[in-house]
């Protein structure tokens, strides 16, 4: 009698645990895709497909530490004429340098009508040789120093261009992925709240901070509850998806910020397609480009969402300079001569 009833006692604890297992063929449940449809009034200067924009051609770059060499009036102009032509009406800029205040006087000057994301530009203030792969070394904390004094100017500057261009910045960016982990301008993520609280202090346009969507979803609550949107970065192509795969994998990055972070408009501050790239060659191409750019445009017109698509004009200065095929250079959608590739040439 014992040992049936062990026996029994034994069969049920089988049946008990096979109970709480799922049977061998069962499919994982189906988990519904996050609504990313936003109401008009939540898109940027009523923007669907917006770019980004600097200008810097062969032989000119921003200040890496010798100081800028700058595009002219004439150059700029002819950008601006060139994105004005091709239907865009909204451009997003980096920082508050001269080739900033140049773009925004000539916007005024010759009514061109094109409106700005205005960026400013966050120096490090963490030396992160750790995080960052092409950091070699760490940086002074007599630069780091420095950085902070930079910084505080930058925003100084953000705020007065806001106010003396408030009929063409139609908002501002506070800082360029400079709390995701690999990056080489690091500043700490109380810095940055409070930068953008003394930036919606001082200006009438909404604030936004850019940065990878990762970022946010996993540490951008404390952020997100200071910006009016969240500007958000993502790059099929950066992390090995296929041309097929980019689209579905942009809408996942976004749902992933909506569901960590629902409360919050998003804009899509950086999403692009190379066209030469030794990193993923096989993906890089014109006919690659046209097709994002096409997939990602329907998307974000049926959703009511702003994509700032990366970039106008390819930028030779941009990575390593004995790396000429490299993707950092060749994201426009026009060559670095301005002629068009086929995404504007149709």
């Amino acid at each position: 009698m014992k040992a049936h009833t062990v026996l029994l006692a034994a069969i049920l604890a089988v049946a008990a645990l096979a109970a709480c297992q799922p049977a061998a063929n069962t499919p994982d449940p189906v988990v519904p895709a996050i609504d990313l449809a936003q109401s008009p009034d939540q898109l940027v200067a009523g923007e669907i497909m917006a770019i980004a924009y600097s200008g810097f051609r062969e032989g000119q770059h921003p200040d890496r530490g010798d100081g800028a060499v700058n595009p002219g009036d004439e150059e700029i102009l002819e950008d601006l004429t060139i994105l004005a032509d091709h239907g865009f009406g909204l451009i997003r800029m980096y920082d508050t340098g001269e080739n900033t205040a140049t773009t925004l006087r000539l916007i005024r000057e010759h009514d061109i009508p094109i409106k700005v994301l205005l960026g400013i530009w966050l120096r490090a203030e963490i030396s992160n040789p750790e995080g960052c792969p092409w950091l070699d070394e760490p940086i002074p904390d007599e630069e780091l120093a420095a950085n902070r004094i930079l910084n505080a100017a930058e925003i100084e500057r953000g705020i007065e261009m806001a106010g003396e261009y408030a009929d063409i910045i139609v908002a501002v960016n506070v800082g360029n992925e400079a709390l995701v982990e690999w990056n080489d301008h690091m500043v700490p993520l109380d810095d940055v709240i409070a930068y953008v609280r003394q930036v919606k202090g001082a200006i009438a346009q909404p604030v936004t901070v850019a940065d990878n969507y990762e970022w946010w979803i996993e540490d951008g609550a404390p952020l997100a509850a200071e910006v009016d949107f969240l500007g958000v970065h993502t790059y099929p192509a950066w992390e090995a998806k296929s041309i097929d795969e980019a689209l579905a994998y942009t809408i996942e990055n976004l749902e992933g910020v909506r569901a960590a972070l629902p409360d919050k408009p998003i804009a899509i501050l950086e999403a692009g397609w190379a066209t030469t790239a030794d990193e993923f060659s096989d993906q890089a191409s014109e006919a690659n480009q046209v097709r994002y750019y096409d997939e990602l445009y329907a998307w974000a017109r049926e959703h009511n969402v702003t994509v700032f698509f990366f970039e106008a004009f390819d930028e030779p200065w941009k990575g390593d300079p004995a790396r000429m095929t490299g993707a950092e250079k060749h994201w426009g959608i026009f060559f670095v001569d301005r002629s068009p590739k086929q995404v504007m040439n149709r």
